[in-house]
């Protein structure tokens, strides 16, 4: 017991053994919710449900566990939410890629990752990357995964090249936004967990009407992820036309994690320094960077520090054995995978919607009074769910940036960095893919 308070220095940050179980327990109630939503979205890129809720769970104990042992912060993490839509949607579905090739790009942007980590190139790409394009990033991303949930529950429809509404007498389609509002309603009063719980109401709803299959059993042995194992194909991708689709998941990556930490340490008063200096914050994206690497490996895309963790930070969780714990419960979730096999795709896109909406409103912080701000944003933002692609909304919004900044001779705002990442953003344009 001595040793557990001495390694995770657990009277130097005022909590307790018992104080991190219940935060552990809280995260993983509050981000559960990755593995059906998680294994459906890779899914449709033609890889195999079962393996991939075992590589899901698995990744997320084995990154979790090390964020606890190396940085002992209370951060879990797992494969991104928008990260998992771009691999899908983007990649395989858009750029054509098999899902080989796209678990190949994404190994090759952890391994870059990695190179940042433990170099100033992080900070270098930090400060040549605007605030607000980071804002607008993370609030397109918003937009095109709720798109994407929006069409899979069949809400919107394409028509004649225009999109339009769907059937709303469709059975599935009810519960569907039954769960929207069910969700926000859980939101709107903070609930924990409140993600994984409306993916459940609506799922019993399904089961209950017959409008999709009960689980048989509750509990089985874990599925064999072997179909997924060391299946990348790295040399096939190496093409000057694909950097802008690996730098998008790099810098959605490396900004997603510095939001993300930003954002629970704000409450734990840690990883506020954004500078090189705070040891804890660079251990952690080590990390991340390092499960990223790994992550394709078990056949998943990028692997991110989640915002979740802020739910046990919440509950007082200060320490890497919050960590720990929250590991340790997703290698009992193992075990379950017939619950997670059984919960239908209409009950899953209403947290991808909430999820999207949620990550949109970060448009608040952007100034739109400032035309050389407020017009790049809006590609971004647009581009992103139209062309379903990240890697398009990007590369137009970064490449006006630099284009109006130029014209409004607001010289201050261009660098060395800037102009490298403009050059790369004009790829998608001129190169096919």
């Amino acid at each position: 017991m001595y040793l557990i308070y001495k390694f995770f220095k657990l009277n130097e940050n005022k909590t307790t053994i018992k104080q991190e179980f219940f935060a552990g327990i809280i995260t993983f109630l509050a981000m559960l919710y990755i593995i059906p939503v998680g294994s459906d979205i890779l899914h449709q890129a033609g890889m195999p449900k079962d393996a991939l809720i075992t590589s899901i769970a698995l990744m997320t104990a084995i990154a979790t566990l090390l964020t606890g042992l190396w940085a002992n912060a209370p951060v879990a993490m797992s494969v991104g939410m928008g990260l998992n839509a771009f691999f899908t949607f983007s990649l395989v579905q858009g750029s054509g890629l098999t899902w080989q090739q796209a678990l190949g790009a994404v190994f090759l942007s952890g391994v870059f990752f990695l190179i940042i980590s433990f170099t100033k190139l992080r900070i270098w790409i930090l400060k040549s990357i605007p605030k607000e394009i980071r804002i607008a990033l993370c609030a397109g991303l918003g937009a095109f995964i709720a798109t994407i949930g929006l069409k899979g529950i069949g809400f919107i429809q394409i028509d004649s090249n225009f999109l339009k509404l769907g059937n709303l007498h469709n059975p599935s389609l009810l519960i569907s936004i039954f769960g929207i509002i069910f969700l926000l309603f859980l939101q709107a009063f903070r609930i924990r967990g409140s993600l994984i719980l409306g993916i459940l109401i609506c799922a019993i709803l399904g089961w209950f009407f017959h409008i999709a299959p009960m689980p048989k059993e509750i509990i089985s042995m874990p599925a064999n992820p072997k179909e997924i194992l060391m299946q990348i194909d790295i040399l096939s991708i190496l093409k000057i036309s694909l950097i802008p689709a690996i730098l998008a998941l790099l810098i959605t990556d490396l900004f997603d994690s510095l939001g993300t930490l930003s954002g629970i340490g704000i409450k734990a008063g840690m990883f506020q320094d954004t500078s090189g200096k705070d040891k804890q914050l660079e251990k952690t994206l080590q990390i991340d960077a390092l499960a990223t690497t790994i992550g394709p490996l078990l056949g998943l895309s990028t692997t991110t520090a989640f915002l979740e963790s802020a739910a046990g930070v919440n509950a007082g969780g200060r320490t890497g054995l919050t960590a720990i714990f929250v590991a340790f419960f997703f290698l009992l979730s193992l075990f379950f995978m017939p619950i997670f096999e059984a919960i239908p795709s209409f009950a899953i896109y209403p947290a991808l919607i909430v999820v999207g909406a949620m990550m949109f409103s970060e448009i608040r912080h952007i100034d739109f009074s400032d035309f050389s701000i407020a017009i790049p944003v809006f590609f971004i933002i647009i581009l992103m769910p139209l062309t379903t692609s990240i890697t398009n909304g990007l590369a137009a919004g970064f490449s006006l940036y630099v284009i109006l900044s130029i014209f409004e001779r607001k010289f201050q705002r261009l660098n060395l960095g800037v102009f490298v990442l403009f050059i790369i953003s004009l790829i998608p344009f001129i190169l096919p893919a």
